[in-house]
């Protein structure tokens, strides 16, 4: 197996890299500047040591707190539960959505071995009971195991006075995933956001 080889087929372990993709990408690699080369096999190579989640939302951040819950101009009576740290920078950047965010760390699935215990439910039981919030919205991912998860978050919460329960309207498709919707969907979707 020679160099080029080995970087497709490492490029291939990539999400939704496929043999051409990685191939693409490996020939532009090759004929890209050697600068540029070795940034990105830096930033590659720290990233777990750089990126760590918020103790407060899951987010991913290089800062002690993310700029989510640090900032002072984001709406405090409004939370928004997603599945994975990449749903926040999606519905963060719609521009429909300005309060904050709940990481849950995955779906309950249990055919992948995933129950609620695996998912940071505690964590934001005590941040709604700690907080102000009037509204959670359940942006789970409109699947089987993000359905699941809202249903048990709706009973986690069931006899919770004054907080509002919605998930986002339709725009997203059925079985998707909100990391790979478009803006203009999820600002649509969080607008008419419906009652759970």
């Amino acid at each position: 197996m020679n160099a080029i080889d080995d970087l497709i087929r490492l490029l291939k372990k990539l999400p939704g890299m496929g043999e051409k993709s990685a191939s693409r990408l490996a020939y532009h690699l090759i004929k890209t500047d050697d600068s540029y080369n070795k940034a990105l096999g830096t930033a590659i190579a720290e990233i777990k040591d750089r990126i760590h989640p918020c103790p407060i939302c899951g987010c991913y951040t290089d800062q002690e707190i993310c700029q989510y819950c640090s900032s002072e101009t984001r709406d405090k009576t409004l939370l928004c539960v997603v599945e994975e740290p990449q749903d926040v920078l999606s519905i963060a950047s719609s521009g429909a959505y300005n309060g904050l965010f709940h990481v849950l760390g995955g779906a309950i699935n249990p055919l992948d071995g995933i129950g609620p215990e695996s998912l940071s439910f505690p964590s934001l039981i005590k941040r709604i009971e700690d907080g102000s919030f009037k509204e959670i919205i359940i942006a789970t991912n409109p699947t089987e195991e993000g359905d699941t998860t809202a249903l048990y978050i709706r009973h986690l919460l069931k006899g919770k006075e004054g907080i509002l329960l919605t998930r986002p309207a339709a725009g997203l498709p059925i079985g998707g995933d909100l990391g790979y919707a478009d803006k203009l969907t999820l600002a649509r979707s969080m607008k008419g956001r419906i009652r759970l």
